[in-house]
């Protein structure tokens, strides 16, 4: 296992470049702040006692109205999909898995064309529940599909991966032929909101949309380090962590409740965001090795600074228009993919 001193330089950075990530992120946008100002604004809203002229004033106003709630969503979203990415491929004992492998992702998506597409059939719910709608049908979406697949991979009392990750894959084309039903059912206005939302954004988010998703990944933050030794084991065999003294069937149930939480609680604020979850843990693995009491933070850190990226990117790219997230983040992650293929080849 690599050492803990050893990997110190490389978590300094990757703090650092959190850091960077999140200044540039208040600051940048089709409203371009002074970074000065920005800091300023952003501490003054942590309650330092700042003087503030009217730029400071300004820049204030627009991070805590627009910026600061987008900024926190994509902290948040990019570190629970490491996170979650981190847990699958210790499940499954393959860097290349992906946490929408049990179906979390396209339960989140059908979910969420059911709000969209059959949105009227909800009108009897009260007004106040309205904003919520899209993001609890996407949320109950992946948590059932997710269920439904951990269900099917059990057999006396036992979970069986191979079976979880074929029931995954036959259920997430199940639910792509229903999204398909779905989209061809809808019209104009909700086939483009059903379009947007498949690709993944940031834009509209909001203090309401946020908290839901700040618990679950504070939960799967606090939860998977606990479980570090346990995936290390994992690693070597189910026999051989076993004999180890962890309860594996436990492990497992524990790791695909926390990915469904945390990934249904993500694609519900967000929409799907592709390739975190595969190209961070991998990429982490290869500078700090397959230890999870290194990969889990420095996954978590490397995630919500990738996604921050990406954001800035999906900004700036066509100003003042604004890029789906989901094509930054695959264009970014499926040539790395591809790589990955070639060098295991070779």
């Amino acid at each position: 296992m690599t050492s803990p001193f050893s990997t110190r330089p490389l978590f300094i950075a990757l703090g650092l470049l959190l850091v960077l990530v999140l200044w540039l992120s208040l600051a940048l946008g089709p409203v371009s702040l002074p970074l000065g100002d920005t800091l300023r604004a952003a501490l003054r809203l942590l309650g330092l006692p700042f003087e503030a002229d009217a730029s400071v004033q300004q820049a204030e106003l627009i991070l805590s109205q627009i910026r600061m709630p987008r900024t926190l969503l994509g902290l948040a979203v990019g570190m629970v999909l490491a996170l979650c990415g981190v847990a699958m491929q210790g499940l499954f004992r393959n860097p290349l898995a992906d946490p929408g492998l049990v179906g979390v992702s396209s339960g989140a998506a059908l979910g969420a064309a059911v709000a969209i597409v059959g949105g009227a059939a909800f009108g009897g719910l009260p007004e106040a529940f309205a904003p919520y709608l899209l993001s609890a049908c996407a949320f109950v979406g992946g948590l059932l599909v997710t269920a439904l697949v951990y269900r099917l991979g059990r057999r006396d009392g036992q979970t069986n991966v191979a079976t979880m990750l074929l029931a995954g894959i036959a259920l997430t084309a199940l639910a792509g032929a229903a999204i398909g039903l779905f989209t061809y059912l809808a019209d104009d206005a909700t086939l483009r909101t059903l379009t947007f939302w498949n690709l993944g954004s940031l834009n509209g988010a909001s203090y309401a949309r946020l908290w839901p998703l700040l618990l679950a990944t504070l939960a799967v933050a606090l939860w998977l380090p606990r479980r570090a030794r346990a995936l290390n084991a994992l690693l070597l065999g189910e026999s051989e962590a076993r004999h180890l003294g962890f309860d594996v069937e436990r492990l497992k149930r524990e790791l695909v409740f926390c990915t469904a939480l945390g990934v249904g609680a993500a694609v519900a604020a967000a929409g799907l965001i592709g390739f975190i979850g595969l190209v961070v843990p991998h990429l982490m693995r290869l500078l700090v090795g397959p230890d999870h009491r290194l990969l889990l933070p420095a996954s978590a850190l490397a995630g919500a600074s990738l996604l921050l990226l990406a954001d800035l990117v999906a900004r700036l790219a066509l100003a003042p228009a604004e890029l789906p997230i989901g094509i930054v983040t695959a264009l970014i992650g499926a040539p790395f993919f591809l790589y990955l293929l070639v060098r295991g080849r070779s």
